[in-house]
């Protein structure tokens, strides 16, 4: 996790237990135990629980340790079904930079929940991507998260402050933000235990009478004509990570896609010389601008429902010049994460979604004793709640 110290004292070290896992520090910026930050400043993952101090050596915090089962829980996919690691994870990750780019447009709706907050707020932002929302209101404090280290390395490059986490499992105490949103990530996760989880999560960190706002991709979209270059879910897909080879007994996937510099993007003229058609194919996504039971059935599902899919690949077109760095759109390829397409000069990557019917997200909530709807709505192409949290 990467913070500015000056900030520090204000915000995040209003107590040492403001996360759930310890912090390490590095001369002027501290880290979550689960993390560390390379010479060059970037996130990754890491299992030890030392701390790097000003004096340049190794130190253990007792006071912060926490059990390794704790630590294991928040910092592995181990658990995740593998649709999400291949088709979400793995993608994002590889896309980074590209996807990146795309991202700066601010919602309106999203943009007035914000501006709406008290000064000195401490929003938290679980499914940050680029970061697009973190440091939107001088008068509030934000801090992102996301299971894309890429996407997070881009951000902490910003200067936000980040961790790499999983939504379903969020590092910080219980109480902790003011407030917290969740734009464009429910609809990633591929159970309704997993999305329950996340929305609890979000509810559970933020202090009572805390506000949440959570967007979901919807069923019901605008532009019909965008839905038509989705693939719906087959039986082959979902017998992948509901079937009788469940990912829960899998051995985890091994494959890493190595994500484009983001110096890529900055490049000269050459390099950023995108197709219209391929921007087309994309902004689709910019509209909308990573414990399995019987109940997570998503065969009976996508069968009852006949014509009207829920579970979907949306397709990503990552430009050849911008694919072929290091072997990594090769290696996808050839692992089938991602198809070439000579027509429009690109790579395919299909990412998972699980799109949302009217009244879907707030059933999710409905069941929960700590929180209650304060407003719902229908927002370019997406479902949308407020929550507040009342215990």
């Amino acid at each position: 996790m990467v913070f500015n110290a000056s900030r520090l004292k204000q915000c995040v070290c209003r107590s040492f237990g403001a996360f759930t896992l310890p912090i390490t520090f590095s001369d002027t910026i501290c880290h979550l135990g689960v993390c560390k930050t390379t010479r060059e400043g970037k996130v990754d993952m890491a299992s030890n629980l030392c701390t790097l101090v000003s004096d340049g050596e190794s130190h253990t915090l007792p006071s912060l340790v926490v059990s390794q089962n704790q630590i294991c829980s928040v910092s592995n996919v181990q658990s995740t079904p593998e649709i999400e690691k291949k088709y979400v994870h793995h993608v994002y990750d590889a896309i980074a930079p590209h996807f990146s780019s795309t991202r700066f447009a601010k919602w309106p709706k999203v943009a007035t929940f914000l501006k709406s907050l008290p000064s000195g707020s401490l929003v938290l932002d679980a499914g940050c991507g680029n970061g697009k929302y973190l440091g939107f209101s001088p008068d509030c404090f934000f801090i992102g998260c996301d299971i894309s280290a890429p996407l997070i390395n881009i951000c902490a490059d910003r200067g936000h402050e980040v961790v790499v986490a999983d939504a379903v499992n969020l590092p910080y105490r219980t109480g902790f933000g003011d407030a917290a949103i969740s734009i464009a990530v429910l609809h990633h996760l591929s159970t309704e235990n997993r999305r329950k989880k996340a929305i609890q999560e979000l509810v559970r960190v933020v202090k009572k009478g805390g506000l949440v706002l959570i967007t979901v991709w919807a069923v019901e979209q605008e532009n019909r004509s965008l839905v038509t270059k989705w693939t719906p879910l087959s039986e082959k897909y979902v017998e992948e990570w509901i079937g009788p080879s469940s990912p829960r007994i899998r051995s985890p996937s091994s494959l890493n896609l190595e994500s484009i510099p983001e110096t890529e993007e900055n490049g000269s003229r050459e390099h950023l010389k995108d197709s219209k058609e391929i921007s087309i194919e994309n902004s689709q996504d910019t509209m909308h601008s990573t414990c399995q039971t019987k109940d997570d059935s998503l065969s009976s599902k996508i069968k009852n429902n006949g014509e009207n899919h829920q579970e979907y690949f949306v397709p990503w077109h990552l430009p050849y010049h911008r694919a072929e760095v290091s072997g990594a759109s090769a290696c996808a390829l050839a692992n089938g994460l991602a198809k070439k397409d000579d027509k429009k000069g690109a790579v395919v990557y299909n990412r998972y979604y699980h799109v949302f019917s009217e009244g879907e997200l707030e059933r999710l909530v409905s069941g929960m004793d700590n929180a209650v709807i304060v407003d719902q709505f229908f927002d370019k192409s997406n479902w949308c709640v407020i929550l507040e949290k009342t215990l």
